[in-house]
């Protein structure tokens, strides 16, 4: 996508001086920075701090992370790969990455084994990029055809980040809202906010800006009045991990904007690639973070300084679950790169299908 007339991929392999960069999103919306990677390490510490975050992206930097680990020399890569899964256990594209990158290497060592890596992790990328533009085709139609049945701007809801910075380009989610701009269909995104690291005021409506799609920043409470007082037309939101049930996962609050939606009788799609399908277990692990994001709140100061204020007394316990599951009942229907299907065991199972 593009930031202030240049286009940025989320992550790229640099070929001049063949390293990895990626945008460092914990310094967004207010600083705009690219930093490498260069050692395995650096790369855990990136999707374990959320420099990098989003099933899609954080799947893409996992495979970067092998071929890191072979540049450097390290040679138990199963010990590598639980160490990059252990960073964030609930993101299903973890695994499936580092699972493709260790088949693809299979036996080969030494300057082979890189080579396969690298150009795996690069596969991963590109095919990212294609998936998502399919996601984006196919959703398109839903808003396509709300704007054919209003007056006025399709109101879109959306919770997180599913945009192109939890992708490598274009996003989920915010695929569809992009393809209509570009097809000059007049939209408004309500974004959520997202407590507590609050990645939809700081990530989502930094992309918006830059797109220059209309949008206001509500408080994660607002959703339910703005469907009950008919200000949404459609909810969209992304997912980390998708069972083969249609259960989905997804960044804390999608849960409650589900049942609000399904209250009021607004649709709610979840857009989702077939890499963040679980397609064998319905278990998924629910990832529990550092209770400082709730007791702290982090922002620019008056000095122009990225800084961190408490928000809770001294001595008040706090509880940072990172995700919650909205069962597939309350699923309008999942986009895929594939189409858009149910979001039952039988809708997934047509999507495994199209893959053989």
């Amino acid at each position: 996508m593009n930031v202030d007339g240049e286009h940025f991929r989320s992550i790229w392999f640099d070929e001049s001086d063949q390293s990895v960069r990626i945008i460092d999103q914990t310094r967004l919306p207010h600083f705009f920075e690219i930093i490498e990677l260069s050692t395995f390490q650096e790369t855990c510490h990136a999707i374990h701090s959320m420099q990098v975050r989003g099933a899609p992206l954080i799947g893409a930097t996992a495979a970067f992370g092998i071929y890191l680990a072979l540049q450097e020399g390290i040679t138990e890569l199963d010990d590598a790969a639980r160490q990059l899964i252990a960073t964030r256990p609930t993101a299903v594209n973890l695994q499936w990455a580092i699972s493709r990158v260790m088949t693809a290497i299979g036996n080969a060592s030494g300057d082979a084994a890189q080579d396969i890596a690298l150009a795996t992790a690069q596969s991963i990328c590109e095919e990212d990029v294609s998936n998502c533009t399919a996601i984006g085709e196919h959703g398109v139609v839903l808003i396509r055809e709300l704007a054919g049945n209003k007056q006025g701007p399709v109101n879109i809801l959306t919770h997180c980040n599913a945009g192109w910075l939890a992708t490598v380009d274009r996003g989920t989610a915010l695929a569809p809202v992009y393809r209509a701009w570009e097809e000059g269909i007049e939209l408004h995104v309500w974004v959520d906010e997202t407590r507590p690291r609050n990645q939809g005021s700081s990530l989502t409506a930094w992309e918006l800006v830059k797109q220059g799609i209309p949008h206001t920043v509500i408080s994660d409470n607002t959703g339910g009045h703005l469907m009950q007082t008919q200000q949404v037309d459609i909810c969209l939101v992304g997912s980390d991990r998708t069972t083969f049930r249609g259960n989905v996962c997804n960044k804390i609050g999608t849960y409650l904007k589900a049942l609000a939606a399904h209250d009021n009788e607004v649709p709610f799609y979840v857009a989702v690639p077939l890499s963040s399908i679980d397609w064998d277990a319905d278990n998924i692990p629910i990832e529990e973070r550092d209770n400082e994001e709730i007791t702290r709140i982090r922002g620019l100061n008056d000095q122009g300084e990225l800084d961190s204020v408490r928000l809770t007394p001294e001595g008040s316990a706090a509880l940072n679950i990172g995700f919650d599951i909205t069962p597939g009942k309350l699923v309008s229907g999942l986009i895929t790169e594939k189409g858009i299907v149910a979001a039952t065991e039988e809708g997934i199972a047509s999507l495994r299908e199209t893959t053989k």
